[in-house]
């Protein structure tokens, strides 16, 4: 691994998008910044933003791990190295803060190694999580579809239609993915499989060509009902937005909420009390490095 420093910018996500578990996922312009400088001394890490106080500074650091596994896989030795996370991204809120984190580290692996990001840089981030949807929007933007085959992870980028403008509705409660996975049956009905199914394929279509078909597309019966005791008013706020026509759907593991309104505005009699509301629009570059002061993917 040579000297030098990276400095990488990577998006934030929301997956799931209703009714694609753990399949479908997007790119959103809420972006963590993280320069990585070979030091040659120990791992150290410095968090400002979102995070601060409260997440490892050492190799503990998910950054810092990510960093290290990126570069085992690439077969080369890691250094010492100094992480300065400048972070925007709300931790335990569904917007792919983990994500963006080992993202970030694994493509700064690729950096310091002079290597291009390549379909190995998936397999690496997303073996962090156990699933590809959050690492693949964070790692290519836009909208992707996301897949397993035995323990290998895939995905394919698609390009979301221009008309979507995502908002999302962020509480002040947090979440964790092992919590919310934990209230998952171990069975649904086939009714409801084979509902959600063709609402998923519905929702690959609705996102890319017929955002007027997203409504019904975003509709889910797998998995967002199953975890409403752990976050009540999430759920209340996703019926209470689809009443008034817009699609609206548990963001990743919760607790904020996706709206994709026509126009990009929430109805006003919509009461979003107890809510932060940004609309944040789709990221279609994803993760972007820059080493040694040149921009580069």
């Amino acid at each position: 691994m040579t000297p030098g420093s990276v400095r990488v910018r990577v998006p934030a996500s929301t997956a799931n998008l209703g009714p694609g578990f753990d399949a479908l996922g997007m790119a959103l312009c809420l972006h963590d910044t993280v320069e990585v400088t070979v030091t040659g001394a120990a791992v150290r890490v410095e968090v400002t933003g979102e995070g601060a106080g409260a997440v490892p500074t050492d190799e503990k650091h998910l950054v810092a791990r990510a960093l290290r596994a990126g570069a085992d896989a690439l077969g080369v030795a890691l250094p010492g190295v100094l992480l300065r996370c400048h972070n925007a991204i709300p931790h335990a809120r569904g917007l792919g803060s983990s994500a963006a984190a080992i993202v970030a580290g694994v493509a700064a692996a690729y950096a310091l190694a002079g290597k291009e990001l390549d379909e190995h840089a998936l397999q690496v981030a997303a073996e962090f999580e156990g699933h590809a949807d959050n690492a693949a929007a964070s790692l290519y933007g836009g909208l992707v579809l996301a897949w397993s085959e035995g323990v290998r992870y895939r995905a394919v980028r698609l390009e979301p239609h221009p008309g979507l403008a995502p908002v999302v509705l962020v509480p002040d409660t947090l979440s964790a993915t092992s919590v919310t996975r934990g209230l998952l049956p171990g069975n649904v009905p086939h009714t409801d499989a084979a509902f959600t199914v063709g609402r998923c394929a519905l929702a690959v279509h609705a996102l890319t060509a017929r955002p007027d078909l997203l409504l019904p597309a975003t509709e889910d019966r797998l998995h967002q009902d199953y975890r409403e005791s752990a976050w009540p008013e999430t759920m209340r706020m996703v019926r209470e937005l689809r009443e008034n026509g817009v699609a609206a759907t548990v963001s990743g593991a919760g607790p904020t909420v996706l709206a994709l309104p026509s126009g990009g505005s929430l109805p006003s009699r919509v009461d979003t009390a107890g809510f932060t509301v940004r609309a944040l629009p789709v990221d279609r570059t994803g993760v972007v490095v820059e080493p040694g002061g040149t921009n580069s993917r």
